[in-house]
């Protein structure tokens, strides 16, 4: 063993002993951005490698010799350039990108295939962000929209604020915003989330089997690169919509640039113009978010980034015996260094505090409630690339997160109400807790031959409020069987210590607390295996087949009265959850989109719910169909539209009633004994929306007029269903959702380069 580990060294560092290597940044001609993604490939040999979030690039063991360089990114001219190394020559090169109409060019890209022979991610989705610019809901493109669009990809409801993502509840869902955790990342009403488009660059979300370098989440991670701004010119941008605006300014700024942006909705205003329907009102929401991002360059090997983000929501809702009040928001900042310490040796450090708040308080059937959930953490997490030869590389890191939990829970007898208000029909709970974790990973791929590359990785946890350490394993393999199919398999251990839990009726109220003494550690096992295929230049056409096993994984308790620890806030079960999915995609030419369609099955088991008997979560949905198609007609008009259709969610029925009343009052409160844990459905859900856009010239500058049609055929899915108990008849009411809503908007940019 040891003298073939010596022979793996001595191979790896005579291999570049008198090798040259080549490296640098990617940016965009016109803005000076970085980008993300972009392929840089030697003809004809097998020398290539992507740009990472830092849009840096690094190829190293090349042999001395004339090539020829090509870099290509999607959206962008195809960039090629003859070159000269010589043995031991450190070339940095800085490469620029020309943007290109990809509506009428049509792009082939040879480069492409064969540097993807090194991607060894598996599940992993990438959105250009032109085409989730085009995807319009209420007049806004956004993140969110296009990714609940994608398959396996699930809400509660359209109004939600998290995504289940292959059988995993939102908490299980890393997401992070230039390295920066986001508890909830999406505004109410689901179709818009808390990421302006406008301030995003880059998009990656990864369904299951991601590497070591994520940990602190069982399921699936989204990470989301803001634009640095624009280094050569001042831009803007306003946007006045029905229901929104919006508006952001960018340019230089010392040795680098600025960004600024914020969204504001006014549907309380525009719901005074709509009529009411008494059936199934609607309810007063409106939220706002401004994202700020700072860059600055020292030297030809540092950059610093300063970054903020903040973001509220409110919503209230009253019929039918029901009053619901909902507050949400976000507050998070960041510093971030990049350094590069040698032509292979790429550092990220980030710095960052986050804070979350969650209030939901109301009134229903005589009784009244009040929650509110709060997280601030304070993080520090560093990452290094080593690029060790053109068939190894190595990345690894650490991460420290000091948490502060708060939680806070009130409800009693409603004074109006014939109910009685003694003290077993009420109760308060607040707890305030406190936690640190360490985390450390390294994770190296290896291709030891052209159509085979592998990955291996290794995460260590440890934390401190439940005093466990525990070592998550990950193993990724793919398989080029020919140019035009690869063949890719991934296992991973994962491990969670937060845990989120939502009110049955209120599924967009978001509960976290930690994992204390008193709760194991939430564990997951993932076995992924994809056939990834490109039929054609333009077209990628994935299948996905998965297995998650979940333990020790939390449901609230609905009937608490009194806590002083998790494990008096949460049950503890199991679950599992597999499926199948398809996914085609075309990302340039005139026409563009994907459809996708997962089959999916969840179940789980607690031993103090639904008798212990196994049972379909509320976010089960059998069938998951999603077409989204996007038109470019000619440079004045584009086409969009999107359609969706679910099984219904799940749901807790009640098999009958009975009355609670004091010995000297003659009438009280109705209280219902519930059916089989969620073991009713919902009827289906399905919408359409569909969008134009006219471009056109106002004043030398681009200007576009948006329509969009928001739920064309009117069909109000169900929110949540309830039973109200406050007269002698137990009547069953739904709660329905958003009808038709036409929104018109437009928008102009500004720009010192016209």
């Amino acid at each position: 063993m040891k003298l073939l580990f010596l022979f793996f060294l001595i191979f790896i560092f005579s291999s570049s002993l008198y090798a040259a290597s080549i490296n640098g940044f990617v940016t965009d001609e016109k803005s000076g951005e970085t980008i993300v993604g972009a392929t840089i490939y030697l003809k004809g040999t097998k020398f290539g490698a992507y740009t990472n979030k830092a849009g840096y690039y690094s190829i190293n063991g090349i042999p001395a010799g004339n090539y020829e360089i090509n870099v290509s990114s999607i959206g962008y001219k195809k960039y090629s350039e003859n070159i000269k190394l010589t043995a031991n020559q450190s070339l940095r090169k800085k490469i620029i990108l020309e943007p290109n109409d990809i509506y009428t060019d049509e792009v082939r890209v040879e480069a492409d295939r064969e540097a993807d022979k090194n991607e060894i991610i598996i599940s992993r989705v990438d959105i250009p962000m032109r085409e989730i610019k085009k995807i319009r809901i209420g007049g806004e493109a956004d993140i969110f929209r296009s990714i609940q669009f994608l398959p396996g990809i699930l809400t509660s409801s359209q109004i939600s604020s998290g995504l289940f993502v292959r059988g995993g509840s939102p908490d299980q869902n890393l997401v992070l915003l230039d390295g920066s955790t986001v508890y909830n990342p999406t505004h109410l009403f689901g179709f818009i989330s808390t990421f302006n488009p406008e301030a995003i660059k880059d998009v990656e979300l990864i369904k299951g089997g991601f590497p070591a370098e994520y940990g602190g989440r069982l399921s699936a991670v989204l990470n989301i690169t803001q634009k640095d701004g624009n280094k050569n010119n001042y831009d803007g941008m306003a946007s006045i919509g029905v229901i929104s605006s919006r508006a952001s300014v960018e340019g230089p700024l010392g040795n680098g640039s600025f960004f600024l942006g914020g969204r504001r909705t006014y549907f309380e205003l525009v719901k005074a113009f709509i009529p009411d329907d008494p059936e199934s009102p609607l309810p007063d929401f409106n939220f706002y978010d401004v994202n700020a991002k700072v860059s600055q360059q020292f030297g030809r090997n540092d950059k610093f980034f300063a970054s903020g983000f903040v973001s509220a929501d409110n919503l209230s809702y009253g019929s039918y015996g029901i009053d619901v009040g909902l507050g949400i928001g976000n507050r998070s900042g960041a510093l971030k260094w990049t350094h590069i310490f040698g032509d292979n040796l790429f550092s990220d450090l980030n710095v960052s505090a986050s804070h979350y708040n969650n209030s939901l308080d109301g009134g229903q059937s005589g009784f009244n409630f009040a929650f509110e959930n709060t997280i601030t953490d304070y993080t520090i997490k560093n990452t290094v690339e080593w690029f060790t030869s053109d068939r190894i590389t190595h990345k690894f890191g650490f991460e420290t997160v000091f948490y502060n939990y708060g939680y806070f829970s009130n409800f009693s007898g409603d004074e109006d109400s014939t109910a009685s208000s003694s003290s077993n029909e009420s109760g308060m709970i607040n707890l305030n807790v406190k936690d640190v974790s360490h985390s450390g990973f390294v994770q190296v791929n290896w291709k030891p031959m052209d159509i085979i590359s592998l990955q291996a990785g290794l995460r260590g946890n440890y934390w401190k409020l439940r005093n466990e350490f525990n070592l998550n394993p990950r193993l990724a393999i793919r398989y080029q069987l020919n140019g035009q199919v690869a063949l890719k398999a991934a296992w991973g251990m994962f491990s969670q210590n937060l845990r989120l839990a939502s009110q049955p009726d209120f599924s967009f109220f978001d509960t976290w607390l930690p994992t204390d003494s008193t709760l194991p550690i939430s564990k997951a096992q993932h076995f992924v295996f994809s056939v990834e295929t490109k039929p054609y230049d333009e077209f990628s056409l994935n299948f996905d087949t998965y297995y998650k096993k979940l333990n020790n994984i939390s449901e609230i308790n609905r009937y608490l009265l009194d806590a002083e620890t998790s494990s008096d806030v949460f049950f503890i079960g199991d679950a599992n959850a597999y499926g199948a999915e398809v996914f085609l995609q075309k990302k340039t030419g005139k026409l563009t989109g994907w459809f996708g369609y997962a089959l999916g099955f969840i179940y789980a088991k607690f031993d103090s719910i639904n008798g212990g008997k196994e049972f379909r979560p509320k976010y089960d949905r059998r069938h998951d169909l999603k077409l989204v198609v996007n038109y470019h007609y000619n440079d004045s008009w584009d086409f969009g539209m999107s359609f969706t259709f679910q099984s219904g969610q799940s749901y807790t029925g009640a098999t009958s009633r009975f009355q609670i009343r004091m010995p000297e009052m003659t009438t009280g409160r109705g209280v219902l004994i519930p059916s089989e844990r969620y073991g009713l459905r919902l009827p289906p859900s399905h919408q359409l929306n569909m969008n134009a856009a006219y471009s056109f010239k106002m004043y030398g500058f681009p200007a576009k007029v948006i329509l969009d049609v928001f739920n064309v055929y009117n069909r109000r899915d169900i929110w949540f269903r309830y039973y109200d108990t406050k007269t002698d008849e137990t009547k069953v009411e739904d709660v329905r959702l958003l009808p038709i809503l036409p929104t018109l908007s437009f928008e102009i940019k500004f720009s010192e380069a016209k």
